[in-house]
């Protein structure tokens, strides 16, 4: 167990102790990494859509390329996130330095930080309050030409999570439009809960499926088993980037991950604020073109801009596994 796991464990000297070591290391790495970026900003490359697939290793898109024509498993590139964390990841790519930027994007997200960001005005880290002298910058709510919370309205309660036809369906309908000059469509998979399974079985997520790292953590289940439901969850969202590539006009897609999962690697699973990890730190960066071949037509062609309060923020991320 390492200090970030003991952190979390909530209880007993060793954990006291360990809470303290992580929240001094939280706070310098922020204090840091908010004014010196450890990665590439997205708005530093060039892309009409960035399609941003949460939690998604380099090594699985990779593994799963073969079967996606718009991938090749030799051209999906490396690239350093600016975060280990959704929350994170946000206040660092969404800044007042790329406000113009900003301006013109339409966020399309099922992420529920974004919420909490660029809304309730909350800062990294996630529920927790630690030393130091973060230089926080992220634009808000406001500032984006469009922002879409479809984690609002797409949420399934019996999934446990948004499914990316949701994000599939909105991504279209505004690519379409084309009344903005980028787009960013945030998926959450292939992030936990693992879901392909239960939708294709039109059934509820099992307890593994709903909490697969957890189970590994515990030596209840394979690492090979959590990486096969890992990458099945991978191809489900894949199998709606396909949708969404043959149903809109697009130059350059790119393909990415606002952090990556770690499974074992180094005695560590998931992805944890200020993780140095270079498998959380390191994401795929992959292009393609889309042309929209008029296979498609979103069934949700409305979802409410309106972004005050009046959602269940904190269970949607217990849904996803934050305590």
């Amino acid at each position: 167990m390492n200090i970030a796991e003991l952190a979390r464990s909530g209880s007993g000297l060793p954990y006291w102790v360990a809470r303290r070591a992580y929240d001094t290391y939280l706070g310098a790495w922020y204090t840091l990494t908010s004014r010196y970026s450890l990665g590439t900003n997205v708005y530093e490359r060039d892309w009409d859509v960035l399609i941003v697939l949460d939690a998604c290793r380099v090594d699985a898109l990779r593994a799963v390329a073969d079967e996606y024509d718009f991938l090749d498993a030799g051209e999906i590139d490396r690239t350093v996130s600016v975060g280990s964390h959704s929350l994170e990841w946000l206040a660092k790519t969404f800044t007042g330095e790329h406000r113009d930027a900003v301006a013109n994007t339409a966020y399309l997200t099922a992420n529920t930080h974004a919420q909490m960001l660029f809304v309730d005005g909350d800062r990294p880290p996630y529920e927790r309050s630690v030393p130091g002298w973060p230089a926080w910058d992220p634009v808000d709510a406001d500032d984006f030409g469009r922002l879409e919370m479809v984690w609002r309205d797409g949420h399934d309660e019996d999934l446990g999570n948004v499914p990316p036809r949701r994000v599939t369906d909105r991504l279209v309908d505004v690519a379409r439009d084309g009344d903005h000059d980028r787009v960013v469509a945030h998926y959450m998979q292939p992030h936990v809960p693992y879901l392909a399974g239960a939708i294709a079985d039109e059934r509820d997520p099992t307890p593994l499926e709903r909490a697969p790292l957890e189970a590994f953590s515990r030596g209840d289940v394979s690492r090979d088993r959590v990486w096969e439901l890992y990458l099945d969850n991978l191809r489900l969202v894949l199998d709606e980037v396909a949708l969404a590539i043959e149903n809109m006009d697009a130059e350059t897609v790119a393909i990415t991950a606002d952090h990556g999962e770690a499974i074992g690697e180094w005695s560590d699973v998931d992805h944890r604020e200020g993780s140095p990890h270079p498998v959380v730190k390191t994401v795929p960066w992959a292009e393609t073109t889309a042309t929209d071949r008029g296979t498609h037509e979103p069934e949700t062609t409305e979802v409410s801009t309106d972004h005050e309060p009046g959602v269940d923020v904190e269970q949607r991320l217990r849904d996803l596994g934050y305590a």
